[in-house]
């Protein structure tokens, strides 16, 4: 297999694993699995190797039905290498892991894996530039919170949240729950949602993990159809944020990768070696943006939108007077 494959669990691996766990399968299922779990170019070649021709891998035999049979007699069993294993110990030092998974199945990961050395300890990564007051997530009202979020995440369920609003507030409502999303910046975990209000409408929200007191699923399941694209496109800002970009202490690499989940169109100027990014947010997210963008200092300038650059001008004028009183 290693003349075959060039690495282990590679992409080609994964497909011709997934076609063998089948006893049989047609042409056509070869061609749909490639498409869909390979890359752009793979139709062009990697079916002449899984289907036999007189030039394939041998994995498949042609029966009489023009229809397939695999070579071995049981789907392929998978095994972990030891890198794998070194990186799941390391994994289950974070906190996080326990909001994903029961106590049980991480009581049997960490028994299977006691004799493991983890790839990493906890000390051998330092973040910086990340807000202090990160999520609570060894709390255990935040973990039953998180998985009942998850679940309702996955069911499209009703649940009744109540939650305390950025600015104090108790809210109580029903909500519909879409995705959840984590930020690196905050160190939190959020939710897309639907408010439902009495009218029968929907309204888009977030809400922040940690702000929930108290959920409860309520049985019942958001019976239409959510466009997620439309969802978002409904948050999103009438007009894109602009940026100068200059590739000073390697900017232009730390800023694609700090805004990489945005929608950006870019343009560089070879002769200055800079780069003109337009970027499109989340009109309710705008002062995160800018606390982001501000956090980059010199290497960027905000071009637009007019209130950006106000609002930038306005929190680094009141950041010169705190630090010169």
């Amino acid at each position: 297999m290693n003349s075959i494959f060039s690495e282990i669990y590679g992409t080609y691996f994964r497909i011709a694993s997934k076609l063998l766990e089948q006893p049989e399968a047609d042409e056509k299922t070869v061609r749909d699995i490639v498409s869909r779990e390979g890359f752009r170019d793979s139709l062009l070649f990697l079916p002449q190797k899984l289907i036999p021709c007189g030039e394939d891998w041998g994995l498949f035999r042609k029966k009489s039905d023009g229809r397939m049979d695999r070579i071995t007699r049981y789907a392929p069993v998978r095994t972990m290498t030891l890198l794998q294993k070194r990186w799941l110990k390391a994994k289950l030092s974070d906190p996080r892991i326990k909001l994903f998974m029961d106590d049980d199945a991480l009581s049997e990961l960490e028994g299977r894996l006691k004799d493991v050395k983890p790839l990493w300890t906890g000390g051998a990564i330092r973040c910086f530039d990340v807000f202090a007051d990160c999520d609570s997530y060894t709390d255990w009202r935040y973990i039953r919170n998180f998985r009942t979020v998850l679940e309702a995440v996955k069911k499209h369920s009703i649940v009744e949240i109540s939650f305390v609003s950025g600015h104090g507030r108790r809210l109580w409502g029903k909500f519909v729950l879409l995705k959840i999303e984590y930020s690196a910046k905050n160190d939190k975990f959020r939710v897309y949602c639907f408010m439902l209000r009495r009218d029968g409408k929907a309204r888009s929200g977030i809400v922040n993990i940690g702000r929930i007191t108290r959920i409860m699923d309520t049985g019942e399941v958001y019976g239409r159809k959510v466009d997620m694209d439309r969802f978002f496109a409904e948050r999103r800002c009438g007009e894109p944020a602009v940026v100068r970009v200059t590739n000073e202490r390697n900017g232009w690499k730390r800023f694609m990768m700090e805004f990489a989940e945005l929608e950006k169109h870019t343009v560089h100027d070879t002769e200055k070696d800079e780069y003109t990014v337009k970027m499109w947010y989340d009109k309710y997210d705008e002062t995160e943006l800018l606390i982001r963008l501000l956090s980059f200092g010199p290497v960027i300038e905000i071009l637009g939108s007019e209130k950006l650059r106000k609002m930038a001008a306005e929190r680094i004028r009141k950041q010169y007077e705190l630090t010169n009183k």
